[in-house]
């Protein structure tokens, strides 16, 4: 098994860090750790590269990772926090020349189609987003690469063709497709000379609302979460890395509280667990480390539990 890498794109709250207008002592601090866009990562696996969620930040994200390709988006759920970046994933278009392949449930789907109307009409405005939407739910799923489709092109007035290698254009069809189930064996192979990376959905619940985390071999994303059911619980085990999120010490409706948090990455054993979706609730980075540091100590937790950072990268093999 080749190495797995995620690097923290955004590991703030809907509102990022520092929140506009405000004055505390962590959205006035120097400390670059406690600089939070919003919560993204960025998955480079088996020669795929992979971005979870693309909120508003999306741009700054892209520009600050140096990213230049993406074989796929994976949205885990529709807030916009997490999807309020997606039409500059037009650069994208222009850069690879193919349309970005974007995986979600029909949910997000049904949102996209509100938010983004204009990436989905019959004749699109020229410069509009060019999307494959792939719908996923909590079983395996897999990706593939389309290096074989040809390269997109727009044809004024008309909209966006593939060109072939002998000169003809074929429409891009903007598709809505099922995503392809995960192929049993290695995390990576080739099917009919196409290659493929299987992902594992872990789901959970937003409050009451159905969203997705992701594992990429030793290593699984998870934002956005108040709760986790116990079925979910076998797709997370012999981890080296996990996200968990929390935005503060209190019981929240919609994420884990801290001492939620601090519990699951107990159960979960992972041998490390990185704190992400992170409020100016909790303490200035370094002393927020101090804290875990005797929190765990305290509780005996199994798992080294630290708070992610923007530009953080961990890898597994």
């Amino acid at each position: 098994m080749s190495e797995v890498k995620l690097t923290f794109l955004g590991t703030g709250t809907s509102q990022g860090i520092p929140i506009i207008g405000c004055q505390c002592a962590v959205c006035r601090s120097e400390d670059p750790h406690d600089k939070r866009f919003r919560a993204a990562a960025f998955v480079e696996y088996e020669g795929f590269q992979v971005l979870i969620d693309a909120g508003p930040d999306f741009r700054m994200q892209m520009l600050a990772k140096g990213i230049r390709h993406l074989d796929a988006i994976l949205l885990t759920h529709k807030h916009k926090d997490h999807t309020g970046g997606l039409d500059d994933v037009r650069s994208f278009n222009y850069i690879d020349r193919k349309a970005v392949e974007i995986y979600c449930e029909p949910e997000v789907l049904k949102s996209l189609r509100n938010d983004y109307s204009y990436a989905f009409a019959e004749h699109k405005y020229p410069g509009s987003p060019e999307w494959h939407v792939h719908i996923i739910d909590e079983k395996p799923f897999r990706i593939t690469s389309l290096e074989n489709t040809g390269d997109l092109e727009w044809v004024h007035d008309i909209g966006y063709f593939y060109r072939q290698p002998d000169g003809s254009l074929i429409p891009s069809d903007n598709a809505v497709v099922p995503a392809l189930p995960a192929l049993p064996g290695p995390d990576s192979g080739f099917v009919g000379g196409v290659k493929y990376l299987n992902v594992i959905p872990i789901r959970g619940y937003h409050d009451q609302m159905p969203v997705l985390g992701f594992r990429f071999g030793k290593i699984a994303y998870i934002t956005d979460m108040s709760s986790l059911p116990e079925s979910e619980l076998a797709k997370l085990q012999g981890l080296e890395h996990v996200s968990l999120n929390t935005v503060g010490y209190h019981p929240h409706h919609s994420h884990f509280s801290l001492d939620q948090a601090l519990a699951l990455a107990d159960r979960i054993g992972a041998k490390h667990t990185w704190l992400t979706h992170l409020s100016h609730a909790f303490p200035s980075y370094a002393a927020f480390c101090d804290e875990l540091r005797r929190l765990c100590a305290e509780r005996g937790i199994r798992s080294d539990v630290q708070p992610a950072f923007d530009g953080l990268t961990v890898t597994a093999r």
